[in-house]
Order: C-alpha cells, then structure tokens, then sequence
C-alpha cells in the first residue's frame, strides 16, 4: 500500500489520530519506535482525569470528547479494555473541579466513611478507568480493520515521513524534542508496580509531597484485570526510563498505608514511563510543505494523553483538507 498519510508514533495519540485518518478513507500507515508494551502509553494507570495539561481553556473540550466516547467505549469492556469504575480522589473539594468535569462525570462529595485514614475532604467519581495493552491493541485491529499498518521503525527526521506521504502526522510524544525542534518538551518521569490485586475494586487516588514537599508523588491505585497498579511519581526533567527498586518500595509503602493488604501483595512487574510536558500546552498546528503536502503536529499531552486523546485526534485530524 502507498500511503497518503503517516502518523508518527505509536501511542494512545497516534493511534487515535491514525484510526479517524483511515475512518475517512487515508491510507495510514503508523510508524512507530515501540511496540505497543513498550510505548509510554501502556504505562498509564490510566485514569480519565485531566493532569498536567495545558492550555485549560482548550482541555474541556478535548476531555469532554473523549470521556463521551469512553463512555460508549466502557459498553464492551472487555473488547475495549475502556471500564466505568468507582473511587475517590482524595484532598479534593467538589467546588474545586472545574465546572466541565462535574459534568462530564459522575462525581459527588465523599462520605467521611469513604475517605482513607488521615484525609478529611475528598470527590467520590465514577469516571472511565482504561486496560491500556487491552485498549491499545484493540485500537490498532480497528486502524488495520480500515486498511492503515503499524510498522516499526525509529524515525530520526520528519522528512523521511514527508518524502514518504504528502500528510504527515507527528504524534511522537517525547520524542518531538528532536524530531520538531521543540526545546518546550520535558519529561516528567512516572514509574509504577504492578501487584497481584488482594481484593480491591474502587481506585483511590491522594495527592502527596515529595522529600521536600514539592509534588514528586500522587499515591494512586487502579485496579485492572489481573494486576492492581499502584503508584506513582511526577519526577520533572527525569529521562531515567530503568524502575529504580528504593523507589518502587516506597511506592508500595504508601499504597500500604492506605490498604494494609498491599503489603503482602506479590509483585508482578515494575514500569517507567516519560510523560511529555509542554510549558506552552499541547500543540496541535499544521504546517505546509513544499509540493503541496502537509505536516500536522499533535504532541505535548503531559500526563493526560488518554483523557484528552480523542478530542486532540479529531481537532488534529480537522486541520486536513477532506479528500
């Protein structure tokens, strides 16, 4: 196939992006670095919340268009890996979320009796909860379903995806540092344990400190098929993608306190993922190219690359010209 799009990169983002192109009838190819285990993506809790993003007056809408389509989604949970579950984000007032949340969520003031131990505030939400490997695999058989391919290969320059197809789409994450010349891309490092779940059923969410007060840490547990993934950390500037064991031990400390049962949980894997933050927000923009062709950047989700990722993939996919 000749393709007349490429949508670089491979995650959540791509994928979406790549799947609303092949929908209106490009052919897509994805070209990716990683496998879908090892994307940053399938490193997420993943909750629908947004975190880290900016610009906020462009992320109601984008979350609000996903979190609609989640919901749809969360009907074939098992096919999707999308699931409407219940918990509590802790030290947290309801009159402090944003307006568009309390209306895209089921969300209410938390009963003393469902706050952890120590926390005297919190929002009870029923939001959509994500299996990412479940959801990114099942977005890539609906891109394949409509003719697009995921090909693996390490792009070092956009302009082997432009001489390739005359729309390109760069969704690299991360990795749009280089690749667009984009010094505003950090990352923030976020590493988490997988534990076998000992009965856990509702998420918990509590927003902690680091060593020095600064936010390092949201203690955080989501329970997904077959595991409970607990963490986590917010760790700026950090490039480290090795899970670092002192780390992970004091990850599982925390979640402890909360439930003691953890403790005793056998572990069944460590993941680090690089969250791409953008001090000027999320760009999506397009660019023309020389013979005609067009170059579209979708990048720069922070830690909220699920929770915004449909409404990004269709504001992204708006800037092309209909065929």
């Amino acid at each position: 196939m000749n393709p007349d799009a490429v949508v670089v990169g491979g995650g959540v983002s791509g994928l979406m992006t790549a799947v609303l192109l092949a929908e209106r009838g490009h052919r897509v190819r994805v070209w990716t670095r990683d496998d879908i285990a090892g994307t940053t993506s399938s490193v997420a809790g993943a909750l629908w919340w947004p975190y880290r993003i900016e610009p906020k007056e462009l992320v109601a809408a984008w979350s609000t268009a996903t979190w609609e389509r989640m919901v749809r989604w969360a009907e074939q949970p098992d096919r999707t890996g999308v699931r409407l579950v219940s918990g509590i984000m802790a030290g947290t007032r309801l009159e402090k979320v944003d307006a568009w949340t309390r209306r895209a969520g089921e969300l209410r003031t938390a009963r003393p009796d469902e706050l952890p131990s120590g926390h005297l505030e919190g929002v009870w939400a029923r939001l959509p909860l994500v299996d990412m490997p479940v959801h990114l695999a099942w977005l890539r058989r609906r891109l394949e379903s409509s003719g697009g391919t995921v090909e693996f290969r390490r792009v070092r320059h956009l302009d082997e995806a432009t001489a390739a197809a005359p729309l390109v789409v760069n969704c690299a994450g991360l990795g749009a540092r280089e690749l667009a010349g984009d010094d505003g891309l950090v990352a923030v490092r976020g590493q988490v344990v997988w534990v076998e779940n000992p009965g856990i059923r509702e998420w918990l969410v509590l927003p902690d400190g680091g060593p020095d007060g600064g936010p390092e840490q949201l203690t955080y547990l989501f329970p997904q098929p077959g595991r409970l993934v607990l963490g986590g950390t917010a760790q700026d500037g950090d490039e480290n993608g090795e899970p670092d064991p002192a780390t992970a031990r004091e990850i599982v400390a925390r979640c402890a306190r909360h439930h003691p049962a953890i403790a005793d949980a056998r572990v069944l894997g460590h993941r680090v993922g690089l969250r791409p933050a953008r001090a000027a927000g999320v760009r999506i923009e397009s660019e023309p190219l020389a013979g005609g062709g067009l170059l579209v950047h979708n990048y720069g989700h922070g830690g909220a690359g699920l929770t915004v990722g449909w409404g990004c993939a269709r504001a992204a996919v708006a800037l092309v010209p209909r065929r």
